[in-house]
């Protein structure tokens, strides 16, 4: 007894922020949760089933997932591929009882709650219904919005770990299970994803909250030793010296000056404080160079900011930071003069300049155009403009390489040492497109960060913002956004001040910008404020280089999967195809075919059957637009295509799936008719 009273008196005497969440929870679970604890996480329940009620949701309603398309989730799947690998590969392997003993479900969402997978039980209960009605498969997105109250919607929306009970779910078809899901930030603080462990609600839930805190938090550590083991020094500390290789640890990464270039969550809480780019002489009671000696594995005994006492372990860079000395980098050194040995001897040649080395997914920029006419002098174009205050406007089909042509054209510009950020417009939720880009203020509205967001635009200063489909921005923020490039200042949500922004910035839309100002969908002032130049991307079957281009990529592929030449044979079938999903599509049929082919030389059998489906599409297109097509089957499709286009408002995959013809045809037809947008 007398022990407990010490422990515990030892625990009530650190700073909050100096007692790990092990201890945390051991203390919660003898003591139970308090009032406090109980008070938010109602309160929170409150505020997310008045939101529900503003989105129009009645108990009753109808959960409504938004399930992507098969095509738009393997480019989601794509594009998040590093966070699914670390966290099937490196983080569900530690947990794999929870799988194997208890009816759950693990789920990883991304940042706007779209599933990205799921493992464990492929149903909750006993009840076969559940298997196909919970929803919980890939694709579907868990917003409070479309779902109404829930764990994945919810964590998002208020940047905290939650649990929804069964009866605190807002709509009764969900109440047949408990969710707990906690949010994935990365090291710049942003929401990258959301993990989420869900189960019959008769099933016990105790610790669920906590492991599913802990497997983000695993997740959030692996992310950051994923992107900076390989080069520089990785600190992890704790109070106690059993739990510094814990998850709860607090993790720092310094380059070899000892500045703080990355930190986890768990280390600005325990430490109170903003840790980007302090020296860690300003945090711990030691020298870089201290740090630079330490044998791995060997802990060490500091005190952090001149109070706290930490056990602190050393991982060195996975490669050694090599520096020869260069003397001439010394102040002040003046070059000597360059001797002659003849009077009349020609001056040395000056060196020649070091190529820039560029990240490996960025295309060097004489590598966009393979001797298609017509991308070269968009690439000449659009190089020159990069460096004046001209915005650029690139029209182009999706998938047709706007955001890798963006890319290359910010890595061989001025601004390429800052940030490049993309914005997909259609990919924010509409409500939340002025905080993304914006920013706001801790406590501007309902569910924002403590810390509040400094906004994608900001983020950007002087550096290049790309505003991908900018045809989707709702109006409202149009106005706001023809503010900013007007007055050149960003004034965030809830807050009076302004913070001055320089950007370049380089839209692109798949849509008639035209025409969308001329029936009301886009700001006339808008669009003239950012097509400066406006270029166009041709698609894939329309370049002259398509062989070339085909036969480039597969190169860069074979980098990554080591693989023989494409055949004659194969190329000129790939090139015969009509890509409707451009370079896109062409990718994701050469990995697949690539895989299939497992080191072997690529054959047809290899590619995937829609590919060939595409294939019959181009052909059947090609006999509908000759001369020898009936006049009656011609006249069908003129009749045909505008109303479907009408029916399914302007969505051309929809149109060219019902019409039982390709894209392509749809795009011949989609002139005549008033539907197409």
């Amino acid at each position: 007894m007398k022990k407990e009273k010490q422990q515990k008196a030892q625990s009530e005497s650190k700073p909050m922020d100096s007692v790990t969440e092990s201890e945390r929870a051991c203390v919660d679970a003898k003591d139970g949760c308090t009032d406090h604890v109980e008070a938010e996480h109602k309160s929170q329940i409150e505020a997310s089933w008045f939101r529900c009620e503003q989105f129009g949701l009645d108990h009753g309603s109808e959960p409504d997932f938004g399930t992507l398309p098969q095509g738009e989730l393997h480019d989601l799947l794509d594009q998040h591929r590093s966070l699914l690998e670390t966290t099937e590969n490196e983080v569900l392997p530690y947990y794999e009882n929870i799988l194997n003993n208890s009816s759950c479900m693990i789920v990883l969402a991304d940042h706007q709650g779209h599933v990205l997978n799921t493992w464990g039980k492929n149903r909750f209960g006993r009840d076969d219904r559940y298997g196909q009605s919970h929803g919980l498969v890939g694709g579907n997105q868990w917003t409070e919005e479309g779902v109404g109250t829930n764990a994945i919607g919810t964590a998002l929306i208020t940047g905290q770990a939650i649990q929804v009970g069964r009866d605190e779910h807002f709509l009764r078809a969900n109440r047949f299970m408990v969710g707990s899901a906690s949010p994935i930030y990365d090291s710049q603080n942003d929401v990258v994803g959301v993990l989420d462990i869900s189960s019959d609600a008769y099933l016990p839930q105790d610790h669920t909250l906590g492991m599913v805190k802990l497997m983000s938090l695993s997740v959030e550590n692996r992310l950051i030793f994923a992107a900076f083991q390989k080069d520089y020094f990785i600190l992890t500390f704790n109070t106690n010296l059993i739990s510094l290789d814990s998850h709860w640890s607090g993790v720092l990464v310094l380059d070899e000056n000892g500045t703080i270039v990355s930190a986890n969550r768990r280390a600005e809480v325990v430490l109170a404080r903003d840790l980007a780019l302090l020296n860690i002489a300003q945090v711990f009671d030691c020298e870089m160079r201290e740090i630079k000696h330490q044998p791995t594995n060997i802990p060490m005994k500091l005190k952090a900011l001149g109070r706290y006492q930490f056990y602190v372990n050393v991982l060195p860079p996975a490669l050694p930071v090599m520096r020869i000395p260069d003397f001439r980098k010394t102040e002040g050194y003046v070059a000597p003069e360059t001797t002659l040995s003849e009077p009349n001897a020609a001056p040395r040649p000056e060196p020649a300049k070091e190529k820039r080395l560029l990240p490996e997914n960025v295309v060097p920029l004489e590598e966009l155009e393979h001797g298609d006419e017509k991308v070269r002098r968009v690439v000449k174009q659009a190089h020159k403009i990069m460096e004046k205050d001209i915005p650029i406007l690139i029209h182009g089909e999706t998938g047709a390489g706007k955001e890798i042509f963006v890319r290359s054209l910010h890595y061989h510009s001025s601004r390429q040492a800052q940030m490049l950020v993309a914005v997909n417009c259609a990919a924010i939720p509409s409500e939340l497109v002025e905080s993304e880009l914006f920013g706001y203020e801790k406590g501007a509205f309902t569910g924002a960060q403590s810390k509040g967001s400094i906004g994608l635009i900001r983020r950007a200063h002087k550096g290049t913002l790309f505003l991908d489909e900018i045809g989707e921005m709702p109006m409202a923020v149009q106005s706001r956004l023809l503010r900013v490039l007007q007055e050149r200042v960003v004034t965030p949500l809830g807050s009076t001040d302004v913070y001055p922004v320089d950007v370049k910035l380089i839209s692109a839309t798949n849509r008639q910008l035209k025409q969308e100002v001329h029936e009301g969908r886009f700001r006339q002032d808008l669009y003239y404020r950012i097509s400066g130049l406006n270029i166009e991307l041709p698609s894939l079957r329309d370049r002259m280089d398509k062989r070339e281009v085909i036969s480039y990529i597969h190169d860069r592929l074979r980098l990554e999967d080591p693989a023989p030449l494409l055949t004659g044979e194969m190329l000129t079938l790939l090139s015969s195809h009509p890509w409707p999903g451009n370079m896109r599509q062409l990718v994701h049929v050469l990995k697949v075919g690539m895989a299939m082919a497992d080191g072997d030389v690529l054959e047809d059998w290899h590619l995937p059957d829609d590919f060939f489906d595409d294939l019959q599409s181009g052909e059947t297109d090609e006999l509908l637009t000759s001369n020898q097509v009936e006049g009656e089957k011609q006249e069908s499709l003129d009749v045909r295509i505008p109303k479907l286009l009408g029916q399914f408002n302007g969505n051309v995959s929809k149109t060219a799936k019902a019409a039982g013809v390709s894209r392509n045809t749809v795009y011949k037809y989609a002139k005549q008719g008033t539907g197409f947008k």
